[in-house]
């Protein structure tokens, strides 16, 4: 959606009642409704990562929604956010913009990036970084590349005119994360081959084990994920610790989705050294549905995913323990997961599985998958910059 009249004020009011909420978390299938490549997420989904009554995100921040409006008309909306957890560890880390969306208009662009600066100036916040929905921990970047590629759970869509308003703002250069798909078809194990004496259980691998996801045990394992992937990041850019109880309300938002393929969990003598964590694509049962389906539309939702008709997934978490790192074991722990992944990829409906994000300058795991998926098929770029601070009222 293009605005065709500039000359119109914009103007940006904070989000302060259920009703903007609900049309904060709906904006986007207004924006970019008939746009190529775009596919509505679930508005339940939404409001999972940005609605303060189901957001664990808000347990340990402060959040602020603003839409934009011209002629009356919602335009655009962005969130600004403060993680407490984040400043914890870093008392010059940055606030947090998220949730951007907008028509092509960089003035409606520019207001709400304004807006979302202002607030976290008054926050005491001295930089800016984004878009970060509503936390490194949940959707990051905003779509650069890979706009007509198939929609994947928890990665965002944006249009390509977006990326431009944005960096037109006076951003920084800083990281871009990247997605890479690989084909579940066979060519991508022969591609991933495991000699053997390398493989669990066997040769330099004999002491070590694998195992999946037990629902009797998922809370537990949750907790280990969670130390596991604290610890295996803990020392990487625009990092932020998982909480408790973020794990808690990941587990039980995914657990419908999750079978015990899903999960790998990697032990060296009994304890845990490396996991990773695929989730199936929602979109693949709810993309033709709408973000807010008819109740014929939820029965559908539900008849699909009892039978589990999905064709793609995601790996969303992979780590090796800080341990680990810088040794040939701890090396050969991501290819360890992904060759399991593909093994139990037997037993599941999918055509291909997703592997983001990557950061761009994480050459080690970027050589490990491009010998299976030789090019990325979407980019994100995380923008930051300094907030400057008002010039002193010197009076007349």
């Amino acid at each position: 959606m293009r605005s065709d009249s500039p000359a119109d004020a914009v103007s940006v009011t904070p989000v302060a009642d259920k009703a903007g909420i609900a049309l904060f978390i709906s904006l986007p299938r207004r924006l970019y409704a008939g746009l190529a490549g775009f596919v509505p997420p679930l508005d339940l989904e939404q409001a999972d990562l940005l609605h303060p009554a189901k957001s664990a995100f808000y347990r340990h921040a402060s959040v602020q929604m603003f839409i934009a409006w011209r002629s009356g008309a919602p335009v655009g909306r962005i969130c600004a956010q403060v993680d407490f957890v984040a400043q914890s560890q870093d008392a010059n880390a940055p606030g947090y913009f998220g949730a951007l969306d907008a028509i092509d208009d960089r003035a409606v662009v520019h207001a709400l990036l304004d807006a979302a600066q202002d607030w976290l100036r008054a926050q005491g916040m001295r930089g800016m970084r984004g878009p970060l929905t509503p936390s490194p921990n949940g959707e990051s970047g905003l779509m650069i590349e890979g706009q007509s590629e198939p929609a994947m759970i928890a990665m965002p869509w944006h249009p390509v005119w977006l990326a431009d308003h944005v960096a037109a703002f006076g951003f920084d250069e800083t990281n871009d994360l990247l997605s890479y798909r690989m084909p579940l078809d066979g060519t991508t194990e022969l591609a991933h081959a495991v000699p053997d004496g390398m493989k669990p259980g066997q040769g330099a691998l004999r002491n070590i084990a694998i195992k999946s996801l037990s629902k009797k045990e998922i809370a537990q394992q949750g907790e280990v994920l969670r130390t596991l992937y604290n610890d295996a990041w803990k020392n990487t850019w625009n990092f932020v610790p998982l909480q408790s109880y973020e794990i808690e309300s990941m587990i039980k938002q995914l657990a419908p989705l999750l079978r015990s393929e899903h999960y790998v969990q990697i032990e060296q003598n009994g304890v845990p050294v490396a996991m990773a964590l695929v989730v199936p694509n929602l979109y693949d049962i709810a993309g033709d549905l709408g973000g807010a389906p008819s109740p014929f539309g939820w029965a559908r939702l539900g008849i699909r995913l009892l039978r589990h008709r999905f064709t793609s997934a995601r790996v969303i978490l992979l780590g090796v323990s800080s341990r680990l790192q810088g040794t040939l074991l701890g090396a050969l722990m991501p290819g360890v997961a992904i060759a399991e992944l593909f093994q139990r990829g037997h037993s599941l409906p999918y055509n291909h599985v997703d592997l983001g994000w990557i950061r761009e300058h994480d050459m080690p795991m970027r050589r490990l998958i491009e010998r299976i998926a030789p090019l990325p098929n979407k980019r994100y770029r995380v923008y930051e910059r300094a907030i400057e601070r008002p010039a002193p009222d010197t009076g007349p």
